[in-house]
């Protein structure tokens, strides 16, 4: 009788480990202060920071959604793991959490080891740019579950808070500026309907020019990380909101108290081509909705702190804080 192994059903171990050697220089370049051990081990060890007087630990987690279907189909791996962690950074930020390690999820019908090293890259890259590391992770060989070529990311960030400082909204008063700070493009959220727009209503192609370049690598550029920024300016922001699916409309009001609007001027706020080529389809309400409009991050910040703010930024005013029911309203 013939005998069947674990590769016959589609799990190759041996590309498992040689995927682990590849990646070990990359974990080690995202090494900082707190890390514990290496990489092969069961779990990944981090030491509490000091320092803190209250701290309280703070976790994210979040994906790539479908902009990993295009990085897929163009053969482009290696921007996607910057923005899985962006998307869970960004959002420990806002809770004033400073990122000290991550951890990815890999899922795949198969392993190709050049792939998966190149998403690894990419979240090293990340991790070195929001200043935590990359202390483990888990690849999954799942065929049945994924066609070959496909691939799910997931990625879990931890940060420290200092209790106190924990509730932002508290801080937020009427007479507070808005301060936009500029996103990269798409960041990774509203790619279905972007895919729709543009590739099924309007029939481009990946390799078309926009603006100078191939519209796939506007469409793949990668999440942009606000890490330094916040810790540079932690002092001078009293709230801060990362604007992902629902926009500003509907990203605002997280981080508003009771008895507070934000208004918006849309004028103001400095629409990227990329939305200004899909808002022929689309209608304003729904862009602003489904995506960022330009804005990555929105900073809340007192009247005699903006012109520190901007001098330090490339973010703009885009409204400020009034009395009213607590929403976000674009004027």
């Amino acid at each position: 009788m013939s005998q069947i192994s674990y590769k016959d059903a589609g799990v190759d171990i041996d590309a498992g480990n040689s995927f682990v050697e590849n990646i070990k220089p990359l974990v080690k370049s995202t090494r900082i202060p707190g890390v514990l051990g290496g990489i092969g081990s069961f779990a990944g060890a981090f030491e509490m920071p000091t320092g803190y007087k209250e701290p309280v630990l703070l976790a994210a987690t979040d994906g790539v959604g479908t902009k990993l279907k295009l990085a897929i189909d163009s053969g482009k791996h290696d921007t996607v793991g910057i923005d899985l962690v962006a998307m869970c950074v960004n959002d420990l930020i806002c809770n004033f959490g400073t990122p000290s390690f991550f951890l990815d999820y890999y899922a795949t019908g198969k392993l190709e080891v050049d792939v998966a090293t190149a998403v690894v890259s990419g979240i090293a890259e990340g991790c070195r740019q929001a200043e935590c590391a990359l202390i483990g992770g888990e690849t999954a060989e799942m065929p049945g579950m994924y066609s070959e070529d496909d691939y799910d990311l997931a990625g879990f960030a931890v940060g420290v808070a200092e209790k106190s400082e924990l509730d932002t909204p508290a801080n937020v008063r009427a007479g507070d500026k808005l301060i936009a700070l500029p996103s990269s493009g798409l960041h990774s959220n509203g790619f279905s309907l972007a895919r729709k727009v543009l590739f099924e209503k309007m029939g481009m192609k990946f390799d078309d020019d926009f603006n100078g370049k191939p519209l796939i690598d506007a469409l793949l550029a990668p999440t942009r990380i606000y890490v330094k920024t916040f810790k540079q300016l932690k002092p001078k922001i009293q709230a801060m909101a990362h604007i992902t699916g629902g926009g500003l409309v509907e990203n605002l009001p997280r981080v508003l108290p009771e008895g507070l609007r934000a208004v918006i001027k849309g004028d103001d706020v400095r629409v990227l081509p990329i939305f200004e080529l899909m808002s022929e389809h689309v209608a304003r309400d729904e862009m602003f909705r489904a995506f960022n409009m330009g804005v990555g991050m929105v900073l809340v910040v007192r009247p005699d702190d903006v012109n520190a703010v901007l001098d330090a930024t490339d973010g703009y005013l885009i409204g400020e804080i009034e009395p009213g029911e607590k929403e976000a309203r674009i004027i």
